[in-house]
Order: structure tokens, then sequence, then C-alpha cells
């Protein structure tokens, strides 16, 4: 993933509600929304090449991740491990932070959230990514989330990047309309939800930030989806998990954001 906003025990029907563009270039290869074959339990995405993913559930434990843009960028294990790791084990959010503390630097630079089914974290190796409840000498940070709406792209928590803070805005917004219709919403309205993540305006530079790849591919990234020949917003993803269901609905996209499909399922 490259973006990122949820609503965490904000919302009085779901616990909680993710919102998340990924991008990708469009020559990598990737399998959509399903059920895994080695882990039939497990929902998501999956990186064709080397089997993790961006985001994956399996019941109401979930887990996504963003890259952390520091270039050059660092060799090590895929990050789409970890999200294939936990949603695979039994572990609890703080269990699985500690345990990763101690490996956190083999892996490629990372932002990682972890739903446990009670708890929700946030974990990064990029230090200065978060305000740690447990660190380590490494860079590594963790911090279990408070309620509320949070966001992450390719910097720290809550980070105030332009895309970041209107899909965290736009998410807020939804969240408040959807609870004050709750009592005759019973089928709410995602359209609002996926036209953010649709959204493609450019953000001005003096809000852009610097994270070392230069003015123009800062300007380039900087919308919350990205329509280019060669990269760009690959998938749209809502998830909402409440206590008697969890939906997930992906949106597929290709070169130049064509439309390519949508699937949803219901676990």
């Amino acid at each position: 993933m490259c973006l990122i906003a949820l609503a965490w025990r904000a919302h009085p029907r779901y616990r909680l509600i993710l919102a998340a563009n990924r991008d990708e270039f469009h020559a990598r290869p990737t399998l959509p929304l399903a059920e895994w074959e080695d882990a039939p339990q497990v929902i998501g995405g999956r990186d064709a090449l080397h089997g993790g993913s961006w985001l994956a559930l399996r019941g109401r434990r979930l887990a996504a991740v963003t890259n952390v843009r520091r270039p050059p960028e660092q060799e090590g294990r895929s990050r789409g491990e970890l999200v294939a790791d936990f949603v695979r084990g039994d572990a609890d959010a703080t269990a699985a932070m500690r345990a990763l503390a101690n490996d956190a630097t083999q892996y490629r630079p990372f932002n990682l959230l972890i739903h446990d089914g009670d708890s929700l974290a946030f974990a990064s190796n990029f230090s200065g990514a978060a305000s740690p409840d447990i660190a380590g000498d490494s860079g590594f940070a963790m911090r279990m989330l408070d309620p509320g709406i949070h966001g992450v792209s390719n910097g720290g928590l809550d980070a105030p990047w332009p895309k970041t803070a209107m899909l965290m805005a736009k998410l807020g917004e939804w969240v408040a309309a959807s609870a004050a219709n709750l009592s005759t919403d019973n089928v709410p309205d995602f359209e609002p939800i996926f036209a953010a993540l649709a959204d493609t305006t450019l953000a001005a530079d003096d809000r852009l930030p610097d994270t070392g790849i230069g003015l123009e591919r800062e300007r380039f990234l900087s919308p919350a989806f990205i329509a280019h020949p060669t990269y760009g917003t690959r998938a749209s993803t809502v998830v909402l998990i409440a206590e008697d269901r969890v939906d997930i609905i992906e949106r597929l996209f290709g070169p130049e954001g064509s439309f390519l499909g949508e699937r949803r399922i219901h676990a």
C-alpha cells in the first residue's frame, strides 16, 4: 500500500474501517483479492513475485503495509512477508510487535498496521515514524493506536502529507454521516470513500514533503490516485470490520487509471 486511512473504534457499527490505495509498477505480477490457495482462510491481494501481500485478513485479523520513501531504497526482506506472517499467525498485536522488534532491520523500510481483533498497532523500522510505546536501538518503533481517524502514506504515522490529510478528512466525514444515518442506512454508500481514493489532485508545491526524490517526483506522487502508463494506483480497497461481519471491496486499475473491475467478499 502507499496510502491508508482508517477509522478505529470511531463508528457505532464498524470497529475498524480502512481505505487504502496500492501504487505499483503495472508490469509487476500481482494476484487480485481472493482466498489464498495455500492458506484458504486468508483473504487478500498477493505479490506474485515474493508471495507476500500489501493488505490481507484472516477473520478479523488484518495487516497492511506501506513502504517508507527514503532513497536510496535499502535492500532486505520483502515487506509483504510481514503482512502474510501476521495474518497466518495467532500472536496478539503486542506480542507480534515485540517479536518483530528483534528482526525489523532485516526488512526494507516499512510502515505496518496490524489488527488482532481487539487491538490496533502501528510499527515502523524508519526512525521518527511514530511516538513509540516500544522502541529499539535500530530505529524500530511501535505504538498502540487510540480510537479515532489515522492515516499513513510513505512517511510517518498521521504525517500531514496532503493526500494523507485529505483521505483522513474524507473518511472522517463519511464516518460522521454514516453514524448519523445509522438507523435507516442499512447498506452504507461507500462511493464517497472510493471518490476520495480516486482523487487525482496534485498538491501545491509548498505542501509537498521532502523525501529526497526531487520536486518533480514529489509532485507526481502527491495525488491519492496516480494514473500513469507504467506506474500508478493498481488497487483501491475498503475494509469494514464489524462485530458480526467483515466486508472487503477492491477495485482494480490498469495503466492510465483504466478500470479493470471490482471484487466484493463478505467474511
